[in-house]
């Protein structure tokens, strides 16, 4: 039994095919992942890494190549005359959509191969100045103590790190020049359907927009402290007006030298915080604004606890536990990242080296801030400090940084969206384009408005972060990878090249003996059952704490509304 598809075969070119046709079974993406896997091993490695990553340059673009198009044999490949640019790529790609241009397989590869300049060192900044966010930490121990949320972050990072790897396998199997894998859910559509693809490209429209909002009120908050002369509404209107400019910067590799000043600047404002909180009381003021905590006259001690305080309640704990999440969240980039890498084999080094990073300075920054100011820690860190002079010195470098990764948010965001709503369901121009670029302009500040209004009618900054943590970022990072994988897995498993299954390129045609849950039993118990048996449980467990965390921040917002607290929609501020 055989099960046909609009494979290389049956049309004059790959330019011609549908990137989300229902028909293309999994047989031929792997088919032609492994094909590209193999030309990319093929390129040239980038010398000197460790000087590569600690380095501000831009040089991580690097000419894409035809395969053939070394003559020599010696793997130092020419760039093909007339080589297709970015721009090019747009054109193709509309043509890809409309079925309507001629387009050469040459020229589609190249143009598909144009699009990944980045290298693994410019990864590991956008990966750095997505995940890392410290700030909470202290705020998060406080409310669960040092023993549970010690142990909790190492959990959450370990397992962070696993489901990036999931990603990055998936990625490798399933990615190819000749069906590139853009996005979260085009994993999802090539393992279950177009249904689940649509679902997980809502989420993931709803997590970036909210993540926007979140750096939208904390940079408020940030310059409302250092003015509360200004409304508090105007702060926050304020940081949607910088984001109008600063989201008109369109592709990811023009954000890799900009990520790279954000990590350090993020650096400096933790040692700023560490050192202040050594040699002063807690800012008590916002302590009481923020966290509604006893600050007399007198003051009572710092106060820290090795396990959960008696006066936070088990919803408090929870919430606490979600910015251990928040803090870990970042993964449903990914395949954003990998998709504009020269060799996405590399990403592994850059996921590492990442998450060690973070996790080192996530323990370390928190438990320092939190020993020293136990009970009054707030959410975000640097808000807490005394004296004024230097709130205002974090504040304002904690601006910068917050405002490139709200940035980084919208772009993905935004083409998101536009990809998969106004492009595919609307019919509207590639943002390529030159009427894709004017649509850009002017979509961002509709997004970022869209992201200012949601966020600013939420009073509680930490019930905010922690809701966007248990609807959103946790599927992304803990839920939706396992249960990807689990999908992957079994279909692999369930091909018998013995008996002749698989995808023959010759007739375009995958061969299959069954199909149904028979096929998919098959596959679970074909091979390392014990793997997929965790797979499952990992992605069950998952649910269960997205169900408890969502439970707790709604129950946080709710008291928070109860107890008079203000939103951005207001002039006082909540710090």
């Amino acid at each position: 039994m055989s099960t046909s598809g609009p494979g290389i075969a049956e049309l004059s070119t790959p330019a011609l095919r549908n990137l989300h046709d229902p028909s293309v079974t999994i047989e031929e993406y792997l088919y032609w992942a492994k094909i590209t896997r193999q030309e990319q091993k093929s390129l040239l490695t980038t010398k000197h890494p460790v000087k590569k990553l600690l380095s501000f340059g831009k040089g991580d673009a690097a000419p894409s190549t035809i395969t053939g198009t070394d003559p020599n044999g010696d793997g130092h490949s020419k760039q093909a005359p007339g080589a297709v640019t970015n721009e090019k790529l747009g054109d193709l790609e509309t043509s890809a959509n409309n079925r309507s241009a001629v387009v050469t397989d040459a020229e589609w590869l190249q143009a598909s191969r144009a699009a990944r300049t980045a290298t693994w060192g410019s990864i590991f900044y956008l990966i750095t100045t997505d995940v890392l966010g410290p700030y909470s930490v202290p705020w998060a121990l406080s409310q669960m103590g040092y023993g549970p949320g010690i142990v909790l972050y190492t959990i959450f990072g370990a397992l962070a790190g696993y489901t990036g790897w999931q990603i990055w396998q998936m990625f490798l199997q399933l990615d190819s020049d000749q069906y590139p894998l853009k996005t979260f859910g085009d994993i999802a559509f090539r393992t279950y359907g177009q249904i689940v693809r649509h679902l997980m490209n809502v989420l993931q429209a709803i997590q970036l927009i909210f993540n926007v909002g979140v750096i939208i009120i904390m940079n408020g908050q940030g310059l409302y402290q250092i003015n509360n002369n200004i409304c508090y509404i105007v702060c926050c209107v304020i940081w949607t007006l910088c984001g109008f400019l600063l989201g008109q910067v369109r592709t990811l590799q023009r954000y890799g030298w900009i990520a790279n000043f954000a990590v350090w600047l993020n650096v400096v404002v933790m040692i700023l915080t560490m050192v202040v909180v050594t040699h002063t009381h807690p800012n008590y003021e916002a302590a009481s604004n923020s966290n509604g905590v006893d600050v007399g006259p007198p003051a009572p001690p710092v106060m820290t606890t090795a396990g959960p305080p008696s006066t936070v309640k088990f919803s408090g704990q929870i919430v606490g536990l979600m910015q251990a999440v928040y803090s870990y969240g970042g993964a449903m980039l990914y395949c954003e990242f990998m998709s504009e890498m020269r060799k996405p084999f590399d990403f592994w080094k850059a996921l590492v080296v990442a998450e060690t990073f973070i996790y080192v300075v996530y323990l370390f920054f928190g438990i320092y801030v939190y020993s020293y100011q136990g009970q009054y820690s707030i959410n975000p860190a640097q808000q807490g400090m005394f004296p004024q002079a230097a709130l205002t010195a974090g504040n304002i470098i904690a601006f910068i940084t917050a405002l490139i990764a709200a940035a980084l948010y919208g772009n993905i965001g935004i083409k998101v969206m536009y990809q998969n709503i106004f492009q595919e369901l609307l019919g509207l121009p590639e943002l390529t384009t030159r009427a894709g670029k004017l649509l850009w302009v002017g979509i961002v500040p509709v997004y970022w408005g869209i992201a200012f209004i949601l966020a600013a009618a939420i009073p509680q900054f930490s019930a905010l972060s922690g809701l966007v943590a248990a609807l959103c970022i946790l599927q992304f990072t803990y839920t939706f990878p396992p249960l990807l994988m689990l999908g992957v897995q079994i279909q692999y498993d369930a091909i018998r090249p013995d008996q002749g299954e698989g995808f023959n390129p010759a007739t375009g045609q995958t061969v299959r003996h069954d199909h149904g849950m028979k096929r998919w039993v098959r596959g679970f118990f074909a091979r390392r059952w014990y793997v997929k048996a965790w797979n499952a449980v990992f992605f069950l467990g998952a649910v269960v704490t997205c169900v408890l965390g969502t439970y707790s921040s709604v129950k946080s917002m709710v008291d928070a509304y109860a107890s008079g607290s203000s939103t951005a929609f207001s002039c006082a501020g909540p710090v």
